[in-house]
């Protein structure tokens, strides 16, 4: 079983694992993709249920249907006391959907994580743009662990893990082949950009929207 093997080398090797996501059955019937964080003791310590599904139907022909097997998650989760500080947590499509790292950023994240897999043709046009915006939008640090290579199903993704600091500068990249990576993190990066561009604090409700 994945999650009782990575609660396990977390707990051997004495570090904190951010499980990107399973297929957790839930009540309905239908499974979550669930992202799970687990601990130095292998005792699992948060749990986020990816809120926004993927359902697409492609020139190609290709249709995509997430909500036919998925259940969505409705709840944004951040995690106090981890080792590069308060960690929120996103699942893969996630990424396109700025109010949800805006509400992440409100809930005083330091570090937000976005797991994926996204396939080559939309990795190439978006991966780097989109991450990028969100570390800027928010104010925060962005860590982007994405499947590499080719898959059973016939999908090739795109990979490129990314580390982004609140500047929107790329930290690491780690390309299009499978690897482990390391970035040195500075949290105070965080009120230094913020003090030159306070647009969290800037932010306004808009009640409507005028036709004319």
């Amino acid at each position: 079983m994945v999650l009782a093997a990575c609660r396990e080398a977390a707990r051997e090797h004495g570090i904190w694992v951010h499980l990107g996501s399973l297929a957790v059955l839930v009540e309905d019937g239908k499974v979550a993709n669930r992202g799970l964080l687990i601990d130095r003791t292998g005792k699992i310590q948060a749990r986020y249920d990816k809120i926004h599904l993927f359902d697409v139907d492609l020139p190609t022909g290709e249709s995509w249907r997430e909500s036919a097997v998925y259940r969505a998650g409705e709840k944004a989760v951040v995690v106090n006391g981890t080792p590069v500080g308060k960690l929120g947590l996103t699942i893969c499509y996630d990424l396109r959907f700025p109010l949800l790292f805006a509400r992440i950023a409100e809930a005083d994240a330091d570090v937000i994580a976005v797991p994926a897999a996204f396939t080559v043709p939309t990795g190439k046009a978006h991966w780097h743009t989109l991450l990028r915006a969100r570390a800027i939008e928010a104010g925060l640090f962005v860590v982007a662990a994405a499947q590499v290579g080719h898959h059973e199903d016939g999908r090739n993704t795109f990979g490129h893990s990314l580390v982004i600091d609140p500047w929107g500068e790329v930290l690491l990249d780690m390309g299009e082949e499978p690897g482990v990576g390391f970035a040195e993190i500075a949290l105070t990066r965080i009120s230094e950009v913020r003090s030159r561009i306070p647009a969290l604090n800037h932010r306004r409700p808009i009640a409507d929207v005028v036709r004319q």
